[in-house]
């Protein structure tokens, strides 16, 4: 399977709808900017914890039945602490932090494809659900109300 399927691509671009909105509020200015802020920080974390989780999936589901042994596990899990010790930070500083959780997430998930683990359309969505994702982050984190 080349292309991606419906469901993953309008279920993947629905998930970033909130990124998009929240990162739209900090910019907006007002009071709504450290609820927004915050509240992007709370969704990238759920998001890059959901995200490591699906790197569990593709080592049980391996189409050649070998342990691939820590690596493939330890991605999931090293993307829920990342996104545990992000919750620490105060909001701008936890965007910065879950943007390198997402981008080294999504290097890994392309290295993992072109080695034959998981569908080759999987790494056209990551390219384009985790770019706008990092965009969101950085708009939120670098960006001041006018």
């Amino acid at each position: 399977m080349k292309e991606i399927p419906a469901s993953a691509f309008w279920l993947g671009w629905a998930g970033v709808l909130p990124f998009a909105a929240l990162s739209a509020l900090t910019i907006a200015g007002g009071a709504e900017t450290g609820w927004a802020r915050g509240s992007l920080a709370a969704y990238g974390m759920i998001i890059l914890s959901f995200m490591g989780g699906v790197q569990w999936g593709l080592e049980m589901a391996r189409p050649d039945g070998r342990d691939a042994g820590f690596a493939g596990f330890a991605a999931s899990v090293l993307s829920a602490l990342v996104a545990f010790g992000a919750s620490f930070a105060d909001p701008l500083l936890s965007l910065g932090v879950l943007a390198v959780g997402f981008a080294g997430l999504l290097a890994y998930d392309l290295a993992r494809v072109r080695s034959g683990i998981g569908p080759p359309w999987y790494a056209r969505l990551r390219l384009q659900l985790s770019g706008a994702v990092l965009i969101c982050l950085a708009v939120a984190g670098l960006f001041k109300a006018a």
